[in-house]
């Protein structure tokens, strides 16, 4: 239970934490300049609903009116602030606002102060959480009609987790009724961010590769000592790779054509929405015309210059994706195989039915150098790295062959002082026997049993 600094008089906030979450997350409380704030932020090291965000702040308010401006005690600006992870606002605003309570009929004054936290909220932006028109205050009294008081906000981190808001708990003895929010991974889970690897900042990794040096190789290695000392040495240099590359975090909706000049006109053009919700006026209305024309035009032009950039560099052998992507592709087709309900489950099961997996051969106490064994040497690197191309699939490391024959052109002594202990030893690492199985549909097959 975390409680605010109370003012002279009685405590205004309180927020309980149950015992079976504070063991399994680390909860902290945050203190604000307002007691009418408090906030507990939860973290977790390995994410929390099922995703790569690993921290997430709750923020109760109970706002007080007061006769002077800003008729509140905490400021908008306080409560909705841009954050890198996921916030959670909710408490007692003791606001009234149609976007919550549509069917109420509200003063000019009430408008105005409501107003300016739903619009600091937008703009950010924040979502409002409440259900329109669910009540969540029942005065005691037979005068005055129900109202909604409390209310949730999200940002847009949080937003995506949000499954459900509702009032389905029973009184608990106050006219305020118990408000439930939950919280779960989406149904489509975003993929985690990766390596943008055509932003990697080679300058950057040259300056790390000169000081870069392999371990040395255990002089008489088992299976187990040889397979760390290569999984340690290959750690090394991915990490070095991976902390040189921006994260990029793609997502459903992501498009290639999208710029920030787009983002400050979606922006305006809904600013303009919300303002002729809450006053439809002729010059408010005018306002969402002219905007709406202008950020529809921005996306059919970005659109026209993002067809025509790649129309232009395209070489021959981008012919079929040009196509594709002009008069669209056939639906994705996958095997009907027992047990094998998603493209996943359906790899694994090809991948032991072409490879299945055999008894392991005896272990090795030590392994042994071969004496005939001829060292390799960067150019035979050299030769199989120009055979191999820049746009295949990578591997588990995600690493994809440019980078590799990058790494190779900065410090060509590297990948062979890696590789040529595996070779003069004859010893495939663990770590190595692994691949990603992906099935291609192949065109023109109409029967696949």
């Amino acid at each position: 239970m975390s409680f605010a600094p109370p003012p002279p008089g009685r405590p205004c906030l309180a927020i309980y934490v149950s015992p079976t979450l504070n063991q399994h997350l680390s909860c902290s409380t945050v203190f604000h300049e307002s007691s009418e704030m408090l906030s507990v932020d939860v973290f977790s090291p390995e994410g929390l609903f099922g995703s790569p965000h690993r921290s997430l702040r709750v923020t109760s308010v109970y706002l007080l009116r007061t006769n002077s401006p800003p008729y509140c005690s905490v400021l908008p600006e306080r409560l909705f602030s841009f954050l890198p992870y996921s916030h959670l606002v909710l408490g007692d605003f003791n606001l009234h606002h149609p976007l919550a309570d549509p069917c109420r009929s509200l003063s000019e004054r009430e408008f105005t102060i409501s107003t300016r936290y739903f619009d600091a909220a937008f703009d950010l932006p924040y979502h409002v959480l409440n259900t329109p028109g669910v009540y969540t205050r029942f005065p005691f009294d037979a005068i005055s009609r129900p109202s909604v008081l409390d209310l949730a906000f999200a940002n847009t981190a949080l937003s995506s987790f949000v499954s459900s808001w509702d009032t389905p708990l029973p009184s608990t003895g106050s006219d305020h009724v118990p408000c439930v929010i939950t919280l779960k991974p989406p149904a489509i889970m975003l993929p985690p961010p990766t390596p943008h690897w055509a932003l990697l900042d080679l300058e950057a990794v040259g300056r790390g590769l000169d000081t870069f040096t392999t371990l040395p190789c255990p002089a008489r290695p088992t299976p187990n000592s040889m397979s760390r000392w290569f999984d340690i040495s290959s750690t090394r240099l991915t990490s070095l790779l991976t902390s040189h590359a921006p994260s990029k975090h793609p997502c459903p909706r992501s498009k290639p054509w999208w710029s920030p000049h787009l983002s400050s006109l979606r922006k305006e053009y809904h600013k303009f929405a919300r303002a002729s919700h809450l006053n439809p006026s002729p010059l408010n209305w005018s306002n969402v015309k002219s905007s709406r024309r202008t950020y529809f035009k921005g996306i059919a032009s970005a659109k026209k210059a993002h067809w025509s950039d790649f129309l232009s560099s395209a070489t021959p052998r981008f012919i079929w994706t040009a196509k594709r992507f002009a008069f669209g592709g056939p639906p994705q087709r996958f095997p009907d195989l027992p047990g094998a309900s998603d493209p996943a489950e359906v790899a694994e099961t090809l991948l032991n039915h072409f490879f299945p997996s055999k008894p392991p051969p005896p272990p090795l106490l030590r392994l042994e150098r071969h004496e005939d064994y001829t060292p390799l040497t960067s150019e035979e690197i050299t030769r199989a790295l120009s055979k191999s191309s820049n746009t295949s699939a990578p591997g588990p490391d995600h690493i994809p062959y440019s980078v590799w024959k990058s790494v190779h052109r900065i410090k060509p002594s590297l990948l062979p002082s890696l590789l040529d202990p595996l070779l003069a030893h004859c010893f495939h690492p663990p770590s190595r026997t692994k691949g990603l199985g992906i099935v291609l549909d192949k065109p023109g097959v109409t029967n696949r049993d």
